[in-house]
């Protein structure tokens, strides 16, 4: 009777031991989003009317296929040619969106709809200097890779600055017609969350937004 209490309170401890492990700080593994579905919404104007920026959050999660269209309306395939929702100087597509959640931080594959893993833990808070954007449910951060900047005569750092502007505007109108609450910010610390994301040097951090739910 000892030896099968001793082995049953061994066995608890390593599921508690690994189940731990587990859930602090292990990669999490790629999530295939399902398809954006791109009818329905307001009316432009309406969503133009409605286009706001909000900086308080409430705690519900984006579902999947919330987060699959916020992603296309921001930045997805609209074209055969692979051409996207946001204009792009030169075709550079130089712009990528990294996501946020409280599951960890993930790189989209516009190509695939695939968020992949970088981070297995919980970074929102490292995505700006507020204490607010810990609250939303996803923050994306807007890099640049300079490595696909090429070409001479060309200011690129504008041209690079206003093709995430522009990915931003697409996240903010597609918040204002599904009533979500969206802010974008340049308040980051980009040297502590480039360290964090595990950037190359030819990468840049242009700025971050918030989405989520409105608070209640």
């Amino acid at each position: 009777m000892k030896t099968r209490l001793t082995v049953i309170a061994m066995l608890v401890f390593t599921l508690v031991f690994v189940g731990s492990f587990a859930s602090y700080g292990a990669d999490p593994s790629p999530i295939l989003l399902p398809g954006p579905q791109m009818e329905g919404g307001k009316p432009l104007m309406q969503a133009l009317k409605d286009r706001m920026s909000q900086r308080t959050f409430g705690e519900e999660k984006l579902p999947l296929q919330t987060l699959s269209n916020l992603l296309w309306a921001a930045f997805g395939i609209n074209r055969p040619d692979g051409r996207r929702t946001a204009p792009s100087a030169r075709n550079w597509q130089e712009i990528d969106i990294y996501v946020a959640t409280p599951d960890g931080l993930f790189l989209w594959d516009a190509g695939k709809n695939l968020l992949n893993p970088v981070v297995g833990k919980d970074v929102r808070g490292l995505t700006g200097t507020q204490p607010f954007v810990k609250e939303a449910a996803v923050n994306l951060v807007y890099v640049a890779d300079y490595s696909k900047v090429t070409g001479e005569g060309a200011d690129k750092d504008i041209w690079v600055g206003a093709d995430a502007g522009c990915i931003s505007e697409n996240v903010y109108l597609y918040c204002a017609s599904e009533a979500l609450a969206t802010v974008v910010r340049a308040y980051v610390d980009r040297e502590t969350l480039g360290k964090e994301m595990k950037l190359k040097p030819e990468q840049k951090i242009m700025f971050a937004q918030s989405v989520g739910y409105p608070k209640k």
